[in-house]
């Protein structure tokens, strides 16, 4: 036999009238009239099948069905009201799972700032965050696999994505330490023509790989890459150990390698960092990732390098 029904409004008329033990007040505190109180108690007595409430004059009192319905009344009100809090909560983005792929030299200038500032703006939304270059972050993205990426020179080509400009960063040569052009407080990008590249691999973000490659052809050469490496921290790691030089975003220089100079390049040039969602996602996480970020504005990275020691 099925169990029947409590509609959610009669279980708070009883249980208003279970506080009270007054018809009048707890018709007063419903903002109702005392005939439609009386007649929720009567449905929701006829669904349990025996009075929830002994009626005498000038007196109400539970009786033991009451009693026995009063506790449980109470939890389902709870949940229900607990229910509603959660749902908004989400409904708002101010909880669940906000997925976000990120550049891995991204963790060195705004990938910090903006997840303190998320987590300060929504403590409970819980972040996964997924080191990925560009290529992979664009496929995650269209497969459903993240909700938003942090990556460079984003394509220009996708109508399944958007992007959103957060940090406009400036280029840096990458020398080995005891490279003649360390000596100097800036680099002409020509003055890297004769020197072999340590260089990300095209197929890991093909966006900066192009404009690096831009920048050079903008100073009359073709970079001959000697070595590939997928990780900036590896790029320095080869440039240190002798095998070439590079040209890369400005926050690496917080990859401390004793054996690597970082020096602003001339002419100068900077490398877009965007945020990047699906173009069909209403998702209010999202949304709320966006807001943040669009709070702070475009933001421009520190200065292209420390001068050179003297």
């Amino acid at each position: 036999m099925d169990r029947p029904e409590l509609p959610l409004a009669q279980l708070h008329a009883f249980l208003v009238l279970a506080e009270e033990l007054h018809f009048g007040h707890a018709a007063e505190r419903l903002g109702i009239a005392q005939p439609p109180l009386s007649q929720q108690i009567r449905r929701l007595e006829d669904k349990v099948g025996h009075a929830l409430f002994a009626r005498t004059p000038g007196r109400v009192d539970l009786t033991p069905a009451g009693r026995e319905l009063l506790p449980a009344a109470r939890r389902a009100l709870a949940e229900l009201a607990d229910g509603l809090a959660a749902a908004r909560a989400a409904g708002s983005g101010r909880t669940g799972r906000l997925r976000l792929g990120f550049a891995a030299s991204l963790a060195f200038t705004v990938l910090p700032g903006l997840l303190h500032a998320h987590r300060e703006r929504f403590p409970d939304v819980r972040l996964e965050i997924r080191e990925m270059t560009t290529a992979p972050q664009l496929a995650a993205l269209r497969e459903r696999r993240i909700d938003a990426g942090l990556l460079r020179e984003p394509p220009p080509d996708e109508p399944e994505l958007k992007f959103m400009t957060v940090l406009s960063e400036r280029f840096v040569a990458v020398l080995p330490a005891g490279h003649p052009l360390a000596r100097h407080r800036t680099v002409e990008v020509a003055a890297l023509a004769d020197a072999p590249f340590v260089m990300l691999p095209r197929a890991s973000g093909p966006g900066l790989h192009d404009r690096i490659v831009e920048l050079c052809r903008e100073a009359g050469f073709v970079p001959q890459v000697a070595q590939h490496a997928v990780e900036w921290q590896t790029v320095c790691a080869l440039v240190e150990a002798g095998l070439g030089v590079s040209l890369a975003p400005a926050g690496i220089r917080r990859i401390r390698l004793k054996g690597v100079a970082f020096r602003a390049i001339e002419p100068g040039a900077r490398t877009r960092v965007a945020v990047a969602w699906r173009a069909d996602d209403t998702s209010p996480l999202v949304a709320g990732l966006l807001a943040t970020m669009s709070e702070a504005g475009p933001t421009a990275a520190p200065p292209a390098a420390r001068p050179a020691p003297r």
